[in-house]
């Protein structure tokens, strides 16, 4: 009667409050206590005769095992199947005086999700377990061999070992007294008892739930007995002191005082729903229950009510799928377990369950992610167990499960608890920001700062130890560190109103739990409370504490009689008064000359973080005042940019100027500083040492994390931006060294690209963002005739000169006459006024630029460089040298000035050098030798009048003996002049006619298409080497004059007949161009599937994907040349490396594995392979072994498109590193801005912009040429 209402649950609504209480009555056992109760045990039934054990009779006389049952009805104890199933080690075994030793049947091992305590209800007695190969061989069967296996992991999920408390071999012994023990490998976790077949299973063969065992106990030699209700359990360890530990921890995880068990909605033991379910392949239904994000696997009803299982799915590793009317496969990375159910209705409803707890599963991961991301929130923060996901909101502390319920206790009056998981409406980001600044370990030293030894949790303690901890430490306030004003009611309130104006959260928490009043008044009719007092001075997360402390009850106060009651020191209050000359505030920045007449005199002070303006020093009501936490940037003016000599700007919250002024120096510089450091916080206070240009506050995000903005603090000094970032150490950007300068974003994004680095400054306010730009602009920009005041690169060279030396290396080597030969006067003035204002927005493009006016260029920098480039001290040094007879001699003086000179002269001097020995090296071509070189740069580089030739001598001799004197590698020269010598031979190779053609300027032209292959839709574009597809779309539309919207993906697709695959927005075009057949077209259209694939990988927890997928290989028939095969079903996985095919889910052995960076993936198969289906990837493998290069292609079909799209969207989020799209979109600009890669495909071209280094390791030719890399040449 109770198994068929049991059973009628299988088709059941999901679990309400009634249901569960029908279920409790229906158990005819008393209640089990949870896991808080005392360490006496319970007594335990027995039975009350024992069965006499006889001899086992010979193995050939026994046609089937012997049952061992229950003596009387009120044991719970069933046979052992792994003693039927398993084969195991004949052993002797005792068991108080008496041993039995029986023969023992050795069979093939398989593994089974029967019970390892009993047979399953239905069960034919008359079935031989022996003969479960019967069972391995049904469709589907869950009882396996090795080999029916998926692949067994090596290696457990560090999520998993984290709340194993111990584990490791024991023997156990079935229940009735058996006389076999079987080796089980056992895990003991907070929250059950485990034990396997092997260390490497994932699903155990039974589990007890550590709430219902009622008593440890040592029993016998080296035995331990784990006792429920109804249900004892025998384990024998290896030793005594193993025995022990077993047994010390399954006390400390089940001890302390009995609650009785109730299963109330929202409580964890509260299934969602709950049934009996067939697995496929036995013949028993199993009593499943889908509870939070696990499903539960017993033999019957009254097993889950006694906490005794067979096994549990996480469901954040499953996958529910339909098979048939009644049937659906629950797949995991680890087995596949197929259900049939009662009905179609049935079926449906758990399989809703299930995705349901799928969902559970992975709901709001990203809290407690984000969670972690503080290292001590990713431990407890009272007992240290790892992974907590609980917290209390108001004491600010992130706990484990365990903790969590002790905390409880407490009430909510003490303590809040939420979960990390499921309460997801309560985690607000501002609440977020407060445990991510706090974090336990800060906290604990507030709450836990005088915690004894002997009194500290671990993540073993028992309930009781843990009860009494929290209650100390939270409602008694034992052991929290005592703040210098505790007891001091009046100024514990004064400080409070005053902390809660700064970011300070830790005082804050400090002052209220020593007793500050939240609710203090705080003589302000504007900001009554402490909490609107923390809003309007824009501190929301000291808001959001004291929100969730507004009804806290605080612990205990115990104020001593001779307590020393100190004043809390309020921050330094910084005061400053005199006259100053202001203008009317402005509304737009101040662009045109103030004259003194638009200037008015005022009494101006500053004071108690105000600065204020009176009419006169005896006005008693100000004209105007500004609040410290309403200035976001000061200014300095350059002295007599208006009327007054000396004026400041100061930008508000509230988009306006104020312009101050005065021409005392002395009183000009007191007020800037005063004015600084009243809004400039402490943690940024080097600031306010620096001769800055403007100060102030401004929100930014760096590469690393673009998610979230920061707020930094930023000082502009010179050509150096200094920056002060949350939570993190002052840094420096030299904005001469930058890699890219940008504005983007319709002007409200300044992108700065340093080597490793780019930081995004973002545009708040439009008033005061729009001169930090102009300033870090002008900052940036050459800021003199000197080299030190060029644009340099990150190795100190100008940029304008690496530039040029780029630009003639790959275009003017075989120029006849470089460097003598003299450009258009016009054109160079041009370039060189170019190279002033911004030489790194420049690029050098051959054939729009000249060679020789690029050589002229480079000269007339030297020769109007400022000291020169020997510079005036040493450069007659330079020129004595030639004198000297002997060479060696020579050599060493030269290496010894050059030592001398400053960095950058020197890797200036060391660059070109190293530019004019290779243009000399091709003299047979370009026709300057080294005379000829030395004539012409002699009197340029030391600034003569050429009237004799001892600067041509010095020169000549830098460049002879440039090996020696700059102590270079000549293995790295050699293949410097073997790349030079490529790029030549590149220049006069033949490109076939048809696709793409070489352009008269040295570009390819290719016909590229618009949204259709027709001839009104053709395109012919000039492809540079370095061009890649997001610029060629751009190309493309800006000739047509369409306008690209949000959400409108273009993208460049490479069509070849009736597949094409979409180029990823960073790819170089000129490799694909190389590549590419006869019948392969390049078509610029949208991408419509981009929006939902972006979407998808957002929601994907792991960036791996499995399934099964039809599969055929491009194979030939010999000597016909058609294709040959059909498709077969293959099961797949794809990870951040490798994509492996299995024959079938159960196979642990993979039959083929690909790299995944080598793949192309195609959209498409073609009509005439007939696909089974119309959704379908064409695969190319291409090995990168340039000795035994290798090219494969195959197919894959899928059953839906969804399907097909998110397997496509993982592979293109593996091969680019999850960077499937820009998220801020592709910028519309045919140049990109960051540096390129100097690797294309097979060819590689030298950069036209970037560091020395980057030009030396450019590549020439083809890939096979061994000059790949190429370091520095010293």
């Amino acid at each position: 009667m109770e198994e068929d209402s049991s059973q009628a649950c299988c088709g059941s609504p999901p679990l309400t409050k009634k249901g569960t209480e029908e279920l409790i009555q229906t158990d005819p056992t008393p209640q089990v206590p949870l896991r808080n109760r005392t360490p006496q045990a319970q007594e335990i039934s027995k039975p009350s005769e024992q069965t006499e054990l006889q001899p086992a009779l010979p193995a050939r006389k026994i046609s089937k095992p012997p049952l061992l049952v229950p003596v009387d009805d009120s044991s719970n104890d069933y046979i052992d199947t792994d003693l039927l199933n398993s084969s195991v080690q004949q052993r002797k075994v005792t068991d108080r005086d008496m041993s039995l030793q029986v023969p023992i049947h050795h069979q093939k091992r398989v593994y089974s999700l029967c019970s390892d305590d009993e047979l399953l209800d239905e069960d034919d007695p008359d079935f031989p377990p022996w003969q479960t190969e019967r069972i391995a061989n049904l469709p589907g069967s869950f009882c396996l061999p090795d080999s029916g296996r998926l692949s067994t992991p090596v290696k457990e999920d560090s999520s998993q070992l984290s709340s194993v408390i111990k584990m490791g071999w024991l023997d156990k012994n079935p229940p009735q007294g058996a006389l076999y023990y079987q080796r089980r490998w056992v895990k003991l976790e907070v929250d059950y008892l485990k034990y396997f077949d092997n260390e490497k299973e994932v699903y155990s063969k039974g589990f007890i739930s550590t709430a219902f065992i009622t008593n440890v106990s040592s029993v016998g030699e080296l035995k331990f007995e784990v006792a429920t209700n109804n249900r004892t359990f025998i384990f024998r360890a290896e030793n005594e002191d193993e025995r022990n530990e077993w047994v010390t921890l399954l006390r400390d995880c089940t001890g302390g005082p009995k609650r009785p068990i109730s299963l109330i909605a929202g409580s964890p033991l509260t299934p969602d729903y709950f049934g009996y379910l067939e697995l496929r392949g036995l013949r028993s239904k199993l009593f499943t229950v889908v509870a939070s994000d696990k499903v539960l696997l017993y033999k019957n009803a009254d097993d889950y009510r006694i906490g005794v299982g067979i096994t549990f799915i996480d469901m954040n590793v499953g996958n529910v799928k339909d098979s048939d009317r009644r049937s659906f496969d629950l797949t995991t990375p680890y087995r596949i377990f197929s259900f049939i159910a009662e009905s179609e209705q049935s079926r449906e409803q758990w399989v809703q369950a299930m995705r349901n707890a799928i969902g559970e599963a992975l709901s709001n991961s990203e809290v407690i992610e984000q969670f972690w991301t503080e290292p001590s929130n990713s431990l407890c923060a009272d007992c240290g167990a790892p992974k907590p996901d609980w917290a209390a909101i108001n004491l600010c502390v992130v706990i484990c499960k365990q903790c969590a319920g002790e905390h409880r206790g407490l009430g909510p009056s003490i303590s809040k608890v939420r979960s990390l998981k499921m309460d997801k409406k309560i985690w607000t980001e501002e609440l977020i920001q407060v445990f991510l600044k706090l974090g336990n370990e800060r906290v604990n030293s507030f709450w836990a700062a005088n915690v004894p030894p002997s009194e500290a949790l671990s993540p073993s303690s028992c309930s009781e130890d843990r009860r009494r901890f929290i209650s100390n430490k939270y409602r008694q306030g034992k052991y929290r560190k005592y703040h210098a004003l505790y007891g001091n009611q009046k100024e514990l309130n004064n400080a409070l109103c005053i902390n809660v104006q700064c970011s300070d959260l830790l005082e804050t928490l400090s002052l209220i739990f020593c007793g500050a009043d939240v609710n203090c008044s705080t003589g302000m009719a504007n900001c009554p409370s402490p909490e609107s007092l923390a809003s309007a001075h824009s501190q929301p997360l000291q808001a959001e504490l004291i929100k969730h402390n507004l009804n806290t009850e605080l612990p205990q106060l115990q104020t001593e009689p001779d307590m020393d009651l100190k004043h809390y020191p309020p921050p330094p209050c910084v005061s400053y008064d005199g006259y100053l000359f202001k203008t009317a505030s402005m509304g737009r920045a101040v662009a045109e000359r103030k004259m003194k007449e638009e200037f008015s005199r005022r009494w101006c002070m500053l004071n108690d973080g105000t600065f204020s303006y009176y009419e006169h020093d005896k006005s008693t009501n100000p004209n105007g005042t500004l609040k410290a936490s309403e200035i976001v940037c000061l200014a300095v003016d350059v002295p007599e940019k208006h009327g007054y000599e000396f004026t400041f700007e100061l930008y508000s919250e509230s988009e306006r100027i104020y312009l101050f002024g005065t021409d005392e120096p002395d009183t000009y510089k007191e007020w800037v500083k005063c004015i600084a450091k009243t809004f400039i916080p402490a943690t940024a206070e080097p600031l306010l040492r620096l001769s800055f240009e403007r100060i102030g506050r401004l929100k930014c995000k760096d590469g690393l994390n673009l998610q979230k903005s920061k707020v930094g603090w930023f000082a502009l000094a010179g050509s150096t931006l200094h920056v002060y970032l949350e939570n993190s150490k002052g840094e420096e950007i030299h904005l001469r060294k930058l890699n890219e300068l940008s504005i983007q974003q319709d002007n409200e994004v300044l992108v700065l690209v340093e080597k490793g680095r780019t930081l995004y400054i973002e545009g708040e306010r439009k008033l005061d963002f729009a001169g930090w730009c102009g300033a870090i602009q002008a900052a940036a920009g050459s800021g003199g005739d000197t080299l030190s005041q060029q644009q340099l690169t990150d190795t100190d060279i100008p940029v304008i000169v690496l530039s040029c030396i780029d630009y003639i290396t790959q275009c003017g080597m075989t120029s006849e006459g470089i460097y003598r030969k003299s450009g258009v006067n016009s054109r160079v003035t041009a370039l060189c006024d170019r190279f002033r204002r911004d030489a790194r927005s420049l690029r050098l493009k051959e054939g729009e630029h000249q060679v020789d006016d690029v050589s002229n260029t480079l000269k007339r920098f030297f020769r109007e460089l400022e000291e020169g480039l020997f510079t005036s001290e040493y450069a007659y040094s330079w020129l004595s040298i030639t004198a000297l007879p002997d060479e060696n001699d020579k050599i060493s003086e030269y290496k010894a000035l050059l030592d001398r000179l400053p960095c950058v002269n020197k890797a200036t001097l060391q660059a070109l050098i190293n530019h004019l020995y290779c243009v000399q090296r091709f003299s047979d071509l370009n026709q300057m030798n080294l005379h000829n070189l030395a004539i012409v740069f002699g009197p340029t580089l030391f600034q003569t009048d050429g009237k004799d030739y001892t600067a041509g001598r010095a020169i000549e001799d830098l460049i002879q003996h440039y090996i020696l004197i700059f102590e270079v590698d000549e293995q790295q020269l050699d293949k410097q002049l073997k790349e030079i010598k490529a790029i030549i031979d590149m220049t006069d190779l033949r490109i076939r006619p048809k696709f793409p053609k070489p352009g008269g300027n040295g570009h390819f032209i290719c016909t590229v298409y618009l949204e259709e292959l027709k001839d009104t839709a053709e395109q012919h574009v000039k492809i540079p080497g370095s061009m890649t597809a997001a610029e060629l779309v751009y190309e493309v539309l800006d000739r047509r004059n369409i306008p690209v919207r949000d959400k409108d993906y273009w993208s460049c697709w490479e069509v070849c007949e009736e597949i094409e695959r979409p180029l990823h927005y960073q790819e170089r075009v000129l490799p694909i161009l190389h590549s590419a057949g006869n019948e392969s077209h390049l078509l610029i259209k949208k991408q419509p599937a981009m929006d939902a694939m972006v979407n998808y990988l957002a929601t994907k927890v792991d960036v791996s994907k499995h399934g099964m997928m039809k599969f055929r290989e491009e194979r030939s028939i010999l000597g016909l040349g058609l294709p040959s095969g059909n498709f077969h079903d293959r099961f797949f996985i794809l990870n951040v490396t490798s994509l492996r095919m299995y024959k079938d889910v159960r196979s642990h052995r993979a039959e083929r594995e690909w790299v995944v960076k080598n793949l192309k993936i195609y959209l498409g198969i073609k009509k005439k392979l007939r696909p089974p289906t119309c959704w379908g990837l064409t695969v190319v493998y291409e090995s990168k072994k340039q000795e035994k290069p290798e090219r494969q292609q195959w197919y894959l079909c899928c059953e839906t498109q969804s399907e097909m799209r998110e397997w496509y969207a993982t592979f293109l989020s593996i091969q680019n590193d999850g960077n499937l799209w820009p998220q801020d979109g592709v910028q519309q600009n045919r140049v990109s801005r960051a540096l390129p890669d100097t690797r294309h495909g097979n060819v590689s071209l030298i950069p036209l912009r970037g560091s020395e280094n980057e030009m030396r390791n450019s590549v020439a030719a083809f890939s096979q040429d061994a000059l790949a890399l190429l370091r520095d040449v010293r």
